[in-house]
């Protein structure tokens, strides 16, 4: 039995160390970048929107409201917040809510850190997270054009934060650290789950399961995003062990939707600001658009 176990333990070793060799550096720069965005961008960034709000509508709009929630390093919990700042100074909600919904999926981290997965995963995970914030923001201006879709009652902007260090350095230093400290267990985990992956989920079930000719396996791997997804470096790994054996490219873009947009801590804020009944139509949507966007895919691009 000791034989045995030592042996396990020397082939979970190797593959967890193979993975973090290949992957550590995205997850530093990727570090690195959104310290960089959120001490010295975060509220150019955010006065931007305020000022591009008030002057741009309709599909320009709701792009630049998206591009915006990409480039802007907060997390659900300090997105909401600030959409509620907007949101009283006279923003549309059809922009606040493509703003909201590309800042759930995706930010200038993430971005970096998903590198690893190869340029066409990249390239797919940007586009898709851009156009369902286009798509999110057109839903609100036809569907709910009449009607108020978020309530931000009780939500201020907090002035006080975390980067009030008057040395820039030791303010990016900060928020560095602070960023380790979020991340770091959650990359360690990934790489953990990714080496069980690899050592006892044969190659061959990956590629039937979440292959480009199983249609299932969109649905599958929209349905695997809700429970796996806590951290988006954490499913790094994992992702590019899958894509690596035979999972399509469809299938991993519907799990990099749903995963974040039905993160429990999203949820948890979203439910807040939407109500029951907006909250079920904003799941709704998330599986509806994953599944489009990963069957579209699979079947004219991959």
């Amino acid at each position: 039995m000791l034989e045995i176990l030592h042996r396990e333990a020397i082939y979970l070793w190797y593959y967890a160390d193979l993975q973090f060799r290949q992957i550590f550096w995205y997850w530093v720069l990727g570090m690195v970048l959104g310290s960089l965005v959120s001490v010295f961008a975060k509220e150019g960034i955010h006065q931007l929107c305020i000022h591009l709000g008030k002057h741009l509508t309709g599909p320009v709009g709701w792009t630049v409201a998206s591009l915006l929630g990409i480039a802007s390093p907060l997390c659900m919990y300090g997105t909401i917040p600030i959409c509620a700042s907007f949101s009283q100074k006279g923003i549309k909600e059809d922009f606040l809510g493509a703003f909201m919904m590309s800042s759930i999926l995706l930010n200038p981290q993430l971005i970096l850190y998903s590198a690893a997965l190869g340029r066409a995963a990249l390239i797919l995970r940007i586009l898709a997270c851009l156009l369902c914030g286009i798509a999110s923001g057109a839903l609100l201006h036809y569907c709910f054009k009449d009607r108020t879709f978020f309530n931000f009652n009780g939500f201020t902007e907090s002035q006080a934060g975390h980067d009030t260090h008057p040395n820039p350095f030791l303010r990016f230093l900060f928020n560095l650290g602070r960023n380790l400290k979020a991340t770091g267990p959650w990359f360690a985990a990934g790489i953990l789950l990714s080496a069980l992956f690899q050592r006892y989920v044969p190659a061959e079930l990956v590629g039937n399961l979440f292959g480009p000719q199983r249609q299932f396996g969109l649905l599958l791997a929209a349905t695997v995003g809700v429970p796996l997804y806590v951290c988006g470096g954490g499913t790094i790994p994992m992702l590019r062990d899958w894509l690596a054996d035979g999972m399509s490219l469809g299938a991993a873009t519907a799990f990099m939707i749903t995963g974040p947009a039905t993160k429990i801590t999203n949820l948890g804020a979203l439910k807040i600001v939407l109500g029951a009944k907006h909250f079920a139509f904003y799941l709704l949507f998330v599986l509806l658009f994953s599944l489009t966007t990963g069957a579209i895919i699979n079947l004219f691009l991959f």
